[in-house]
């Protein structure tokens, strides 16, 4: 009798993203008073204007995944880059409605609304998906240095502090980290689109 082998094809297993709480991070980017806090850490409420002069707040990101970053309109370096990377991302998930974009300006005192508006039609930032926001100074920095973890200077958020950083954050539906990447990396912002895909693939089987 003749022996039969029956193969299967091997099943892979979609990666689990990590979350990120403070301990996990690189410590020069955490905040000293953040830095032994090893669970529950979420992105702070926030109140911020989008390009059209709407407030945006926590409540327009609710049950979706959103990509971070911090730019300024008139940077003449890596900021170009970053959008560049952005606009790919816009135009990848653009059918896609539980993907969301936020930029805050790191110069909202030159960041009109005005100038806002000019910069997303210049990048073709889809409304309601790509946020890009002014608001207080120091609630915007706050937020790099204590939500996000996006900067590795310190400082107050006064009138002599300034953030430039490439990094995106990945942020999932619990307002929770669950990656970080170079903006100005193309090969970095294929891992955020394809690691965006696994975080959507998790919260599938969730519902089953």
């Amino acid at each position: 009798m003749t022996g039969m082998w029956i193969v299967y094809p091997m099943l892979k297993k979609t990666p689990v993203l990590r979350i990120y709480n403070p301990v996990d991070i690189n410590p020069r980017l955490v905040d000293d008073s953040l830095k032994r806090v090893t669970k529950s850490h979420r992105v702070a409420d926030f109140e911020l204007v989008n390009q059209f002069g709407d407030t945006i707040t926590q409540k327009d990101f609710e049950g979706k995944i959103y990509v971070a970053d911090f730019f300024f309109t008139t940077c003449p370096t890596i900021c170009k880059d970053m959008s560049k990377n952005f606009s790919k991302l816009n135009e990848v998930f653009a059918d896609n409605q539980e993907v969301m974009l936020l930029s805050h300006s790191v110069t909202p005192e030159i960041d009109t609304v005005e100038a806002l508006s000019a910069y997303a039609e210049l990048y073709n930032a889809t409304p309601g998906k790509w946020h890009l926001t002014t608001g207080d100074k120091k609630h915007i920095y706050n937020l790099a240095r204590k939500s996000y973890f996006a900067c590795l200077d310190e400082g107050d958020g006064g009138v002599q502090d300034f953030i430039h950083t490439e990094n995106f954050v990945l942020v999932d539906k619990e307002k929770r980290l669950r990656g970080f990447y170079d903006g100005t990396s193309d090969a970095d912002v294929e891992r955020l689109i394809k690691e965006i895909g696994y975080l959507q693939k998790e919260y599938e089987k969730e519902k089953k």
